[in-house]
């Protein structure tokens, strides 16, 4: 896993799957496509969606490739999920969603979650504000992070709200160089479009 700058999601498929179970499939411009089984998003540009499933609850969608610009969605995670696979429940595990989780929480649980799949402590949330999801009200939080033994770094923003006690995510990473500014935007527009 060391020596390959890929987003969050993108990291533990390369660890558990085979070339020849990635499959990706075209979510085209301007489509109603359902991310994660309950996320109703309209992207406003063609996205490459993968097949394989990060988490049971997850979906991970590219425009370039997953080390280029990577889409996360995780849908309906409930109290005691993980928010990325546990690949390594006895010496690191995962935190998991807690039942009494409130939307102020999201940031620190994608954080310290974070920390743990990348094995890095170079994980920094920059801003935190208020936002909608869904018509459910939301928490937005951008954050900047390092894999161990890379010189470039990341930036990323995500939304995520709670309904019903569950979990409803859309984060995007990229490298902080060129691709970050130029797909943040197309990325934060399918934010907005999403409908839980």
């Amino acid at each position: 896993m060391r020596g390959t700058l890929i987003g969050l999601a993108g990291l533990l498929f390369v660890a558990t799957a085979t070339p020849a179970a990635a499959k990706w499939s075209l979510v085209a411009s301007g489509s109603n496509a359902k991310a994660a089984g309950t996320i109703s998003v309209t992207p406003g540009e063609e996205w490459n969606r993968n097949s394989k499933k990060p988490i049971k609850k997850g979906e991970v969608w590219t425009l370039d490739g997953l080390n280029l610009n990577e889409l996360y969605f995780v849908s309906a995670l409930a109290p005691g999920e993980t928010l990325f696979k546990d690949i390594d429940k006895k010496n690191r595990p995962l935190p998991k969603l807690a039942a009494s989780a409130v939307l102020t929480d999201i940031p620190e649980f994608f954080e310290s979650s974070a920390r743990i799949t990348l094995n890095t402590s170079l994980f920094e949330i920059t801003d935190v504000s208020p936002t909608k999801l869904g018509g459910n009200d939301a928490v937005k939080f951008t954050y900047n992070y390092a894999v161990t033994g890379e010189s470039l770094t990341r930036k990323g923003v995500a939304v995520g709200t709670l309904v019903r006690g569950q979990l409803y995510l859309i984060s995007f990473a990229a490298p902080s160089i060129h691709f970050y500014d130029r797909d943040a935007p197309k990325a934060e527009a399918i934010m907005a479009s999403a409908r839980i």
